[in-house]
């Protein structure tokens, strides 16, 4: 049987696809799966090199150069402190601040032991410092010596540098130091003078900023910042560092009486307000910052209060001649002792019933006798008391005195001292300040009282600053007649005088001078328990030379918690007694 004819398939075409291949869809996916990881891969890759390149990089840039830059501010010199003779108190001299680059230091043990063995401590020491991390700049030793500097430059340590740098010196070390003050590490004043008129001496600082290579030098325009430092104003000061000195050893010398609790002293020129010489117990050493005995930074005569006692009967003496209800040689019976609001009121001294002229209540420094002369100075319908107290503020013993000095009370305020308001003044409260009890002044408000006395009823304004030499500036300070009668302050004077040659103070006395002062012996308040304490006193002379030429110099001397005894008119002779052999102070 004859089948059906057979036709030949025709060739498929090469690259032809088969029309049904099995696993075709299966080999295509495998195929395409590369394809997709590699441009995912490139893909992240570019915004790798986008972020590095554009986003990142400038910040890169910046830590890499900060990781090779290096900088500090430049301190300016500090200005000179001089005395009113020229002499210097306080100057800034060459130093050299040492500093490492801890990213360069290549030997950490052997540079530490280096620095030690040239600068002193331990190689410890030193270790923190030399291994702080990526750290560009960290001190070794800040306003070396420049010899000493020299020593560790010529050990040539890697990552060790060198900034001209100054340092504070006081060269008469504690005389004067307690007025000139202190500064800190970085030249800022930190106490006295040096604090006060810090922004005039201080200056302005500068900067450095400068890139180096690996090496440690400094890259050709790598400087960023270079702006040079402002030195600071010199100033000349009213203290002559002669007399201070004198001062301050004679109130070292007094072992059983000054040093004990403390003593101070101020000399003022009653005539101009300059303050030759200013101390108090303990003194302050500036070149032995690591012994600075508490309280040795102030100048206690400007910044401490006390109950000036007897001194003060000036206040009320001068209170009753202004008042014109006494004279010098007017009388007033004074009992033994009187009464007020249940306290009972006597002299220091026992005595009996007594008929005393005003000048004698001063040379004996009769408490009673100031406390009813005071009572009875009742003149143009107003009372003895209330004069006082009037008194009191016009002669600006309730007010600071503007020296310039830091501590002055508090800041923001003009009243200094206590002083209860006058309707607020018992009878008892009224004797009590009439004797200088119940009441706070600082001794350079007293001083400057009896400078006022001294000068024909002007007080001055107590100042240090006597010129800026770079500026030719010389300061003016403000002056006011608080006592409008010359003929008071003359009988003032005279009832001062009496004092030293007839009365308490007789031991201020100078040969062949008219010496005017007075004595006190005041009571000390209790804190803790009330009333006065027994026993002890704080003790205080205040007075000047009368009738001379030269200098009308002021002096108080005063000593702190001491046993009853006049330790305090003798250091006033002395110290008076070299004022005029220094100052040439004749009489008239």
């Amino acid at each position: 049987m004859a089948g059906r004819p057979h036709t030949p398939r025709a060739p498929r075409r090469p690259g032809a696809p088969r029309a049904s291949a099995p696993g075709f869809a299966a080999d295509s996916s495998r195929a395409f799966i590369p394809l997709v990881a590699f441009a995912v891969i490139a893909a992240l890759f570019l915004v790798r090199l986008v972020y590095l390149q554009v986003i990142v990089a400038p910040s890169y840039a910046s830590q890499a150069e900060q990781a090779r830059t290096v900088g500090f501010d430049i301190e300016p010199r500090r200005g000179t402190i001089y005395d009113r003779n020229g002499t210097v108190l306080a100057v800034s001299v060459d130093a050299t601040t040492i500093y490492a680059n801890p990213s360069e230091v290549e030997d950490l043990p052997g540079t530490a032991a280096a620095l030690a063995g040239v600068l002193g401590g331990e190689a410890a020491d030193y270790q923190n410092a030399l291994s702080a991390g990526t750290s560009t700049f960290a001190f070794i030793q800040r306003k070396a010596d420049t010899a000493v500097a020299d020593q560790v430059r010529a050990l040539d340590l890697k990552g060790i540098y060198f900034i001209a740098d100054t340092k504070r010196t006081y060269p008469n070390g504690r005389v004067g130091a307690q007025i000139v003050g202190l500064t800190d590490i970085d030249g800022n004043g930190l106490s006295g003078l040096e604090k006060y008129y810090d922004d005039i001496l201080s200056g302005e600082p500068g900067r450095y900023e400068a890139e180096r290579g690996r090496d440690g030098t400094p890259i050709p325009g790598g400087v960023h910042e270079e702006t040079p430092a402002v030195d600071g104003q010199d100033i000349i000061i009213s203290v002559d560092i002669e007399l201070q000195q004198y001062v301050e050893d004679r109130l070292l010398a007094d072992k059983e009486g000054l040093t004990s609790n403390g003593g101070s002293s101020v000399v003022m020129d009653a005539e101009t307000g300059e303050i030759y010489a200013a101390a108090s117990l303990p003194l302050l050493d500036p070149n032995d910052r690591e012994n600075i005995p508490a309280g040795a930074t102030e100048l206690k005569v400007v910044t401490h209060l006390f109950e000036p006692g007897s001194i003060f009967k000036s206040v009320s003496a001068m209170a009753i001649l202004e008042s014109g209800t006494m004279t010098p040689e007017s009388e007033l019976f004074c009992p033994s002792e009187i009464e007020a609001d249940g306290y009972i009121i006597s002299d220091a001294h026992d005595r009996g019933d007594a008929t005393f002229t005003l000048e004698q209540i001063m040379d004996q420094s009769s408490n009673v006798g100031i406390s009813l002369a005071t009572e009875n100075a009742t003149a143009n319908g107003v009372s003895g008391f209330e004069n006082l107290y009037n008194k009191i503020n016009e002669y600006n013993l309730h007010t600071r005195t503007g020296v310039d000095y830091p501590g002055e009370g508090e800041e923001g305020t003009e009243y200094l001292g206590a002083l209860l308001p006058f309707d607020k003044w018992g009878k008892v409260q009224a004797y009590n300040i009439s004797f200088g009890q119940g009441v706070s002044v600082t001794p350079l408000q007293m001083t400057r009282f009896y400078g006022a006395l001294a000068n024909n009823g002007v007080e001055c304004t107590p100042h240090f600053l006597i010129g800026k030499p770079q500026s030719g500036e010389t300061p003016e300070y403000d002056t006011e007649k608080v006592i409008g009668s010359e003929k008071a302050v003359a009988d003032m004077t005279d009832m001062l005088k009496t004092v030293v040659t007839e009365g308490t103070g007789k031991d201020a006395a100078i040969e062949g001078y008219n010496v005017a002062g007075k004595t006190s012996t005041a009571e000390i308040y209790d804190e803790v328990n009330g009333g006065y304490r027994k026993g002890v006193y704080n003790m205080a002379f205040t007075g000047f030379i009368a009738d001379s030429t030269g200098p009308q110099l002021v002096c108080f001397v005063g000593a702190n918690e001491t046993e009853y005894g006049s330790i305090v008119t003798p250091v006033f002779k002395d110290i008076m007694s070299t004022a005029i052999d220094r100052f040439q102070i004749m009489p008239e």
